[in-house]
Order: C-alpha cells, then structure tokens, then sequence
C-alpha cells in the first residue's frame, strides 16, 4: 500500500461551493439544532420566524469543499483505510445563508507515522459576490498501513489544558439516526450507513462522522461562550481522538485561556475530541 508521494504541493482549482438557505438549515438539523427543544435555536433552523434573522452555523463551510482534482490520486488504498484525523477552520466574515464561494485545494504534506501515514490538505475559499477571503480549512488524514515510507513525521501538535475545573460544561445526545442526517449535508462515506462497509473498515457498526461531532461541539461552544453570536467565531481547531457510535452522548468541557477557549469532548471516560482550541475573530 503505498501513497502517491508526487501529490505533496500539489494545487488545483475545486471550482465553486454555492450554498442556499435549504442547505444551512439541514446542516444545523444535521448538528443537533432544535434538537432538545424545537422552539429553541431559531436562528439556525429556521428563515422565517418573527423577529429572527437566521444565522448559518460557521461550521457549515466544512461541507462545502468544492470539486477534487481530475487527476488526484492519493496512491494504491481503499476507503477503508481512510479515517479523519483532525479538522481546522478559519471564518473571517459571517457567512450569508445564500452565497458561493470558490475554492483553492492544496496538498501540504504526506507525514509518515510509522505504520500509518497522515495527508495534510487545506482549501481557500474566497467569497464570489466580494472577491474576499471567506474561509480556510485544513483537514487531515489518518491512512492506516499506508506509512513506512521514510517521509518526515512530524511535529506533534499539543494543546495544554489548564489545571484547574472548566469554565464551561456542556452535553448533547446524539439521535440514533444523527449519521444518516449529517450525510445529507454531501459527506455520503458509507463507513457512516453501510453495516458491511464499516465491518470492513473494523467497525461493529457505521460510526458518526467526526464533523458531526466537530459541528455539534462548535454549536455548544458558540451558544454557551459566544452567546450565540456566530460573528464571534473565528478559529477552530480539533482533532478526532476515537470514533462516536450515533445514539451516544458528547460531553464537553471547555476553559478560558487568554483569548481562547479550550476545549474536550468525551463520551463517559473515553476522549473523543481533543487538541481543541476555539479562537474569537479579530484574535485568531
């Protein structure tokens, strides 16, 4: 199994995201808005209520990755070996509930971590109507046996929490058919619905995808730090520690660090978001 080292700074246009008012709501839906109480989070789950403007969830950018390259071919592995390793977002302007937005992929590296590699790639999207930045991503890949390649392996990245109690707690169930929801907003991997793909990939069952649980924690920390305010929401950063099975419940807890808030999702004992960092805009 080996990877196409050739792609590292590989760039290429991924042509233009658009979006409408439809899509932003499912993805709110899809990250447990109104979930608990429908008449709560208006702003996110609905367009037309008295008094409400609606607000898109900044999160919502990470669907809208654009198109891959022709020719892109990550090397000789299957879907199975694929998992999300972490996820950051930058946002530098609210996002319109209508709106389009082209999109600028890039390749940054290949890390090999010894029997299994990571692929580092991020994306610039710049707002159609404006011509201004919109957003960066960065995602990577965890690729297992894909590693052994002798490439560099990385720094490792570490976020200290502070030693004292949080700031904030917070805890969301998941539904039972949350995976099935979230697929609606484009991420149709069926490690998330497909019993046999997910044995394959050594799953009991097909897990949520981990930005569900990235939407469903930065929704948390927005309406519990932010009040609610997504013209706050400037950086955020996490990485997926261990899979969520849909059904079971995220328990956050969060502290104030300078300008930052710090965050960890569990589900009981076991970490399932860590690394996590949310920045204010105009400090990111």
């Amino acid at each position: 199994m080996t990877l196409n080292l050739d792609l590292v700074g590989t760039e290429w246009s991924a042509g233009t995201a658009t979006w409408c008012s439809r899509d932003a709501l499912i993805y709110a839906l899809s990250v447990g808005a109104g979930q608990l109480d429908p008449a709560d989070e208006l702003a996110y789950t609905t367009e037309n209520t008295i008094g409400v403007t609606q607000a898109v969830l900044p999160t919502f950018l990470v669907t809208r990755r654009g198109d891959g390259h022709p020719s892109l071919r990550l090397g000789d592995i299957s879907g199975e070996q694929i998992l999300h390793g972490s996820q950051g977002l930058t946002v530098h302007r609210p996002i319109s509930a209508d709106g389009a937005a082209s999109v600028v992929t890039r390749v940054d590296r290949m890390l090999d971590k010894g029997r299994d590699a990571v692929i580092e790639m991020s994306s610039e999207l710049t707002d159609v109507a404006s011509g201004e930045p919109l957003a960066q991503t960065r995602t990577a890949l965890f690729i297992r046996g894909a590693g052994g390649f002798g490439g560099p392996r990385g720094e490792r990245s570490s976020v200290t929490l502070p030693k004292r109690e949080p700031e904030f707690r917070f805890s969301a169930p998941t539904r039972t058919d949350q995976a099935l929801l979230y697929r609606l907003s484009g991420d149709r991997n069926p490690l998330h619905s497909d019993p046999q793909f997910a044995a394959r990939a050594g799953f009991a069952r097909p897990i949520l995808h981990g930005l569900c649980s990235y939407g469903i924690v930065a929704r948390l920390l927005v309406n519990g730090v932010f009040d609610g305010d997504t013209s706050r929401f400037g950086q955020y950063e996490a990485r997926f520690a261990s899979p969520v099975l849909p059904g079971e419940t995220l328990d956050v807890a969060a502290w104030m660090d300078g300008d930052d808030v710090k965050f960890v999702a569990c589900v009981g004992d076991r970490v399932v978001l860590d690394r996590g960092v949310l920045v204010e805009r105009g400090n990111a």
